[in-house]
């Protein structure tokens, strides 16, 4: 038994405002921190069973992801486990189709297990008219937060991020 791995899966379309939180995150964690080996950052725009080996690769797997329908301000964060927004259409919903409870419960059938967490945050604008590579501004505003809670996620598992030096405040 080798050291645990995990993999963190950045979900979402950068060319759709707030949906592109996933994404966001993603280059905020390899801007501002030193990523260990056994950790590894995807950019997967739309969550798909092409996943699925990695499931079997990584001890745990987190997901990054945009969520709507919470009643709560754009740019509320929050941690749940897969099943806890599974298969639902409203409050807690991903924006994409395949979720990662999904995900765990095709990866079960093959014999795979992992550990597996979700981290998203409410958007304020999921369909804007034009494709646009930006975030509003209440998202843009709480991305920090959703970075610092993936990190202190990872911590708390024993995977540890270092700052960058350089890195913006």
């Amino acid at each position: 038994m080798g050291e645990k791995k995990a993999a963190v899966f950045c979900v979402g379309n950068r060319l759709m405002l707030d949906e592109g939180v996933g994404p966001a995150v993603y280059d905020a964690v390899l801007h501002d921190y030193e990523v260990p080996e056994n950790v590894r950052l995807f950019d997967v725009g739309c969550m798909s069973l092409d996943m699925l080996p990695y499931v079997e690769s990584y001890d745990v797997i987190i997901t990054v992801d945009a969520v709507d329908g919470t009643g709560d301000a754009p740019g509320t964060v929050y941690r749940f486990s897969p099943d806890a927004m599974a298969r639902h259409s409203g409050a807690m919903a991903s924006l994409h189709d395949l979720k990662l409870v999904d995900l765990f419960d095709a990866a079960s059938l093959l014999g795979y297990e992992a550990e597996g967490y979700c981290l998203g945050m409410q958007v304020a604008n999921m369909s804007p008219s034009e494709y646009a590579m930006d975030l509003t501004e209440p998202v843009r505003s709480a991305l920090p937060l959703l970075v610092e809670t993936l990190v202190a996620e990872l911590h708390r598992r024993g995977f540890y991020l270092k700052k960058r030096p350089f890195a913006s405040e």
